[in-house]
């Protein structure tokens, strides 16, 4: 009785800080939690109220929840064999208790069904492993109507590990996410792919992110007084304890997830964007870098408003993790990201920017288009990564903006393209596939960079205009639902045949067919320029009854029959452009479909070839060999130029990577 009193109060006290007078989003799921950590156990002891809605037309008997901390509690489970134990810098020893994490669910209840503590049950509906005990199964005493609401009263605890794969703690740090019992999401027909009714609740994965309907949350959070604390969603008020602690209480709405962060040694920096208040938690030691989290998270919130979509949220908090806690770097949760930088990182080297500018940028293509990260992973991971080298290209330099020290420099977006072009086989897998089935490695090369470098050759397919409408009309009508391959898909056909009629065909499936659910690779190549003088006269000619005999003359002819040879060696086929430069500097562009494997062009008159060049404006980035992508016809310094900048590309790319592991 004193916990729905004390919770009748908060909801009473939380109206009057509503955040938006209409919501955003469905609010299906809505959570208010009471926890307490347990500073010397490293455990959570929490109680949840969840409200959950029946949006469906069926009658529903079974609810499935996440327990996302199981996947730390011991080498069985499906996230540690994916894993190897290792994950984002995970160096515990495995031999001490404490290092290790879990979740309980102590108890379950609601008025109409009564207590289901004895319903629980585990569930693998990915792998089968029977040890896994991620999802959990609730068999309901009573069906959920259509358009019914059921509240559940849990009782739970949470154990945290030592910081691993985006939860924990580390000394007197800590990151706490995936840390509560989390309702799954059902689908039905009108919901993402479905046919029918079914609950979308997968296992926590090694590779895999999380899926998950919009609420309110509501959460007080009692830990020790000297913890500075930062939070998804708006601090609402804080309370001193007679013994020893302080209650933090927060409220977010239209979110999909919660999680949050303490530590004695943050320093805490404020700033502010339009209507956005931003709160930075930064290491003492880190102090000097304040200015490049909250420039570049600046100019992010500029580009997406322009390019994508406004921010609807009123606040944004920015964690630095300190330098032991580096697992905990490079996180990102609604309104609530985690960056990443280290003493004395000289300007130039833009790690701190990049981390923020993507973090952020999850915002939008985690947080307000919540796709299934489990299953179209690139929908948040590669989108997120186009646009992060969009951003960093324009503040920071086209050629500079992930590195320019010392005299060398590397673009965010050619680095970027080189973690698919320089993979070990760039062949591997096709980027749309769920998460768990890059059992051979590639998820990072191919969700990541691949779907960037995709999605930037589109860019130059359909034009940069073209690609922002359907950016933003993508953004436009799928916030605050859940989008699928298919939608955007849709939305870049509608835009390109608007655009263009119907120069790339009826539409561009046969693109993304190719790009996103295929293995094949684009490749072409300048294969030949050959320059043949034309002999207008040679030979024996009749004249009248006799035949005369014709020599060459060396110097009359001045013509020439000029012609190039294109190879497709891949089996990527996409329109291209060649530029031919002529004798007299006069150019030519020719367009090909480059359907076939070869192709040739000739040329008849006074001036000879000199180079040719497939694609000059650079708008295929998914072409994995660029050097043979021009033809020069006598060997020039030119040539040593070319070669010689390939080279200086790597020793970039090579130091960048250095640098980045100190």
């Amino acid at each position: 009785m004193r916990r729905i009193l004390f919770f009748i109060v908060l909801a009473f006290s939380v109206h009057a800080q509503q955040i938006f007078k209409e919501p955003l989003s469905s609010r299906i799921a809505n959570y208010d939690i009471t926890v307490k950590l347990n500073e010397k156990t490293k455990t959570l002891d929490g109680f949840e109220i969840l409200r959950w809605k029946n949006t469906s037309k069926d009658a529903i008997s079974e609810l499935q929840f996440h327990l996302y901390l199981n996947a730390f509690k011991n080498v069985n489970s499906t996230f540690m064999k994916e894993s190897g134990g290792q994950h984002r810098g995970f160096e515990s020893d495995l031999n001490k208790k404490i290092n290790w994490g879990w979740i309980d669910i102590n108890d379950i209840e609601s008025v109409e069904q009564g207590n289901l503590t004895k319903n629980i049950e585990f569930i693998q509906p990915d792998d089968d492993n029977k040890d896994d005990q991620t999802v959990a199964r609730i068999k309901l005493n009573k069906p959920i109507l259509p358009n019914h609401e059921i509240e559940l009263q849990i009782k739970f605890t949470s154990k945290l590990p030592k910081i691993f794969a985006r939860t924990g703690f580390a000394n007197d740090f800590y990151l706490v996410a995936q840390w509560f019992p989390k309702i799954g999401v059902y689908e039905f027909p009108g919901i993402r792919n479905a046919n029918s009714g079914r609950w979308n609740c997968h296992q926590f994965h090694s590779n895999s992110e999380f899926y998950a309907d919009y609420g309110v949350y509501n959460v007080n959070i009692t830990l020790p007084a000297k913890f500075i604390v930062g939070a998804v969603g708006g601090l609402i008020s804080q309370k001193k304890n007679n013994d020893g602690t302080k209650t933090h209480s927060y409220h977010a709405e239209d979110v999909v997830d919660f999680a949050f962060t303490a530590s004695p040694k943050f320093k805490e920096v404020h700033d502010k964007w339009k209507h956005v208040d931003i709160k930075l938690l930064v290491q003492p030691e880190h102090f000097s870098q304040v200015d490049r989290h909250f420039n570049s998270v600046k100019y992010a919130m500029e580009y997406f408003e322009k390019n994508l979509g406004d921010y609807p949220y009123p606040t944004l908090t920015i964690v630095d993790p300190p330098l032991y806690a580096s697992g905990a770097a490079g996180m990102e949760y609604p309104t609530f990201i985690t960056a990443g930088c280290f003493w004395g990182i000289p300007k130039g080297i833009n790690l701190t920017e990049l981390v923020t500018v993507h973090e952020f940028g999850h915002n939008y293509f985690m947080g307000i288009l919540a796709s299934n990260e489990f299953e179209e992973a690139f929908l948040d991971e590669g989108f997120n990564q186009y646009f992060e080298t969009r951003i960093m290209d324009k503040y920071y330099g086209k050629k500079t903006s992930f590195f320019n020290f010392l005299d060398f420099t590397v673009g965010d977006f050619e680095f970027t393209r080189s973690g698919y072009t320089e993979s070990t086989n760039p062949k591997l897998a096709p980027i749309n596939i769920y998460s768990w089935n890059f059992k051979h490695g590639g998820y990072g090369a191919f969700t990541y960079n691949k779907t960037a470098v995709v999605l930037k050759t589109l860019e130059g397919l359909i034009g940069e205009a073209a690609m922002n409408e359907a950016m933003r009309n993508y953004y436009k009508q799928w916030k605050f639902q859940h989008p699928t391959f298919s939608d955007f898909k849709k939305i870049v056909n509608e835009v390109t045949v608007k655009k263009h009629g119907k120069r790339f065909g009826e539409n561009l499936d046969w693109f993304f067919d190719q790009a996103f659910d295929s293995t094949i690779v684009c490749d072409y190549k300048v294969h030949r320029i050959k320059n043949e003088k034309v002999v207008e006269k040679l030979g024996v000619y009749d004249k009248g009854r006799s035949k005369s005999f014709v020599k060459y003359k060396e110097g009359k002819s001045k013509n020439y029959k000029s012609s190039i040879i294109l190879h497709r060696l891949g089996e990527f086929i996409l329109p291209v452009e060649i530029k031919i430069t002529f004798s007299d500097s006069s150019t030519k562009t020719e367009y090909w479909d480059g359907k076939a494997r070869s192709k040739d062009f000739e040329y008849f008159g006074s001036k000879k070839i000199v180079t040719a060049e497939i694609d000059p404006d650079r708008k295929n980035f998914l072409d994995i060999n660029l050097i043979n992508n021009s033809l020069v016809v006598e060997k020039t310094s030119g040539v040593f130029v070319k070669y010689m900048a390939k080279v200086v590309f790597w020793v970039e790319n090579f130091l960048s990577v250095v640098i980045g592991l100190f």
